[in-house]
């Protein structure tokens, strides 16, 4: 397996491979001024042999840009031996569990997210593809997360609320109602303080 993008998301994401016992060929990545990275190669190109890829980019938007240039590979799904997943819980190609991550019944996780270290999220839950789920991060029960949305460092995300598509929740900001599309949210209770058009 290659591992795209030597950074230190990267670094994390081998150390998971490892755990797993994957063999690492190597890490991808177009910065010609790394070279190694954990004591593998860093190489600018996918060679013409690579049929397994995962994409260790922290960046949700250049997650989704990779993954749709290069369909061909076989993605992963990388789950650190410390989380807790319910059985009945499903995850999408090319997403990484953190150490210390809950994921409790029925819960839908989309494709190339990142559930990262201690996130908690409940029964119920759809997380879409390209998601950043950050550290200490705490979903209740049936919250939907859309596509390409960054929920930020220890924020909390009430029960039944529906966060749109690339949004980005603020660090520590709690959520008690409804998100639309593109905003960004800070704050207790969280408020909106910009929304892009998608």
């Amino acid at each position: 397996m290659y591992l795209f993008g030597a950074s230190g998301h990267g670094k994390v994401i081998a150390e998971i491979a490892e755990l797993l016992k994957f063999e690492i060929h190597g890490f991808i990545d177009e910065n010609t001024n790394i070279n190694d990275l954990l004591g593998y190669d860093v190489i600018p190109k996918i060679p013409e042999n690579a049929k397994e890829i995962f994409i260790s980019i922290g960046n949700n938007t250049i997650r989704k840009r990779i993954s749709e240039k290069d369909e061909k590979y076989i993605y992963p799904t990388l789950i650190h031996p410390s989380s807790n997943i319910s059985k009945r819980t499903k995850l999408g190609k090319g997403t990484a569990v953190m150490a210390g991550v809950s994921i409790n019944a029925c819960t839908y996780i989309g494709n190339h997210c990142i559930i990262n270290t201690n996130a908690s999220i409940d029964h119920d839950c759809i997380v879409e593809n390209f998601v950043h789920i950050s550290p200490n991060a705490a979903l209740a029960g049936n919250v939907t997360v859309g596509e390409g949305t960054h929920i930020g460092i220890g924020a909390s995300i009430i029960q039944g609320v529906k966060i749109g598509k690339w949004s980005t929740i603020g660090a520590g900001a709690v959520i008690i109602k409804d998100v639309p599309d593109g905003a960004t949210v800070v704050g207790n209770p969280g408020r909106i303080i910009k929304i892009q058009e998608l």
